[in-house]
């Protein structure tokens, strides 16, 4: 069939090459170019997914406007390039599918997102957790009110490594735990706190301080506080053997866990609720349920959700630059608080979708 659209893959680092590789495999894209400064790279990438001769291999983004017809560009570089790369793509005509964060700056995001809407482009963030059909069934499940009245959330997401030299751990992580809580409960925080901790990279003679504006946090631990009053605590940690990747809501008729390390059972209801019994409470209907899963690769969803936003000309529901966005504006308040020791920090002008 004659392909539709025409996409460039810029990065194909650890998390581009499989931008790429789903690209190539959806029948309605024609990967006509992609951008890497590092030479092997693209050698690597040509050889890899056998790309034809007519693939345009470059280390320089500027290549990009020879290439006739070009729909839309993925970007997956670090995030200090996000800024000057998307608003050359949007400024050039194409529509944008940009690695998360957006940038690093909240009025740098809300300049992009209002360009591509003057400029009728798509601008789509990859926030892959949206996209797993865990967390979009746990977003069902806790809608539909199946864990009763709501009492509060937790997440740990920790690792040993890889640790980031340009971003502390909050950065580097929290945006997915915090991205999930925001599409489950359907709102976004209005007071956040963060206190860390820095061991491997403190500016003062290599010490251990609290004070992560010594240095990269290598331990961070976060509250958020809803508008209806719902607080989540995420613990986050790149300096952890224990890894985890666990997320959970807590309310009056059972808990909802989304366990991705359970590879037989990521996301489990847990019902179980109190009678009160005189002065006691006693634990009733407690049972466990491992619910089904739609099956599917989460960048998959991502990739395909891009494709149909430009055919259809419509902004991402789940993932839009806006999203993207208020989820910059989080972290740059959580960082705030970070740098202050824990002082909660509002969100009173948080954009809105």
């Amino acid at each position: 069939m004659t392909n539709q659209i025409k996409i460039a893959v810029i990065g194909v680092g650890r998390w581009g090459v499989h931008l790429l590789r789903n690209f190539l495999a959806d029948p309605q894209v024609n990967v006509v170019a992609v951008v890497d400064p590092h030479p092997e790279r693209l050698a690597a990438i040509k050889q890899q997914f056998k790309l034809d001769e007519n693939v345009l291999l470059t280390t320089e983004w500027q290549d990009l406007k020879k290439v006739p017809g070009l729909t839309g560009v993925a970007i997956a570089t670090p995030a200090t390039t996000h800024y000057a790369l998307i608003k050359d793509a949007l400024q050039q005509g194409y529509h944008v599918l940009a690695e998360k964060p957006l940038t690093l700056d909240p009025a740098e995001c809300r300049e992009l997102c209002q360009l591509a809407e003057q400029r009728h482009l798509i601008l789509m963030v990859d926030h892959t957790y949206l996209f797993h059909p865990a967390v979009e069934e746990g977003q069902t499940v806790v809608q539909a009110g199946k864990l009763g009245d709501l009492r509060y959330g937790y997440a740990t997401r920790t690792h040993l490594g890889p640790v980031r030299q340009d971003v502390d751990a909050l950065w580097d992580l929290a945006i997915h735990d915090i991205a999930i809580f925001n599409a489950w409960l359907g709102q976004i925080p209005v007071k956040v706190q963060a206190t860390g901790t820095v061991w491997l990279q403190g500016q003062a003679n290599r010490e251990i301080t609290h004070s992560p504006s010594q240095g990269l946090a290598d331990l961070v631990w976060l509250t958020l506080t809803y508008p209806d009053g719902f607080q989540a605590y995420i613990h986050l940690c790149w300096l952890n053997t224990d890894k985890q990747r666990r997320l959970a809501i807590v309310g009056s008729l059972g808990s909802l866990i989304f366990d991705e390390m359970s590879r037989s059972s990521p996301l489990t209801l847990l019902h179980g609720e109190f009678e009160q019994q005189g002065n006691q409470f006693i634990p009733v209907n407690q049972r466990q349920a491992v619910l089904e899963l739609e099956p599917g690769e989460p960048l998959g969803r991502v990739c395909s959700g891009f494709v149909v936003s430009i055919l259809n000309n419509t902004p991402s529901e789940v993932s839009s630059g806006w999203v993207g966005t208020q989820l910059v504006e989080i972290l740059a308040a959580l960082t705030v608080s970070l740098e202050q020791g824990g002082k909660p920090v509002f969100l009173n002008n948080c954009s809105q979708l």
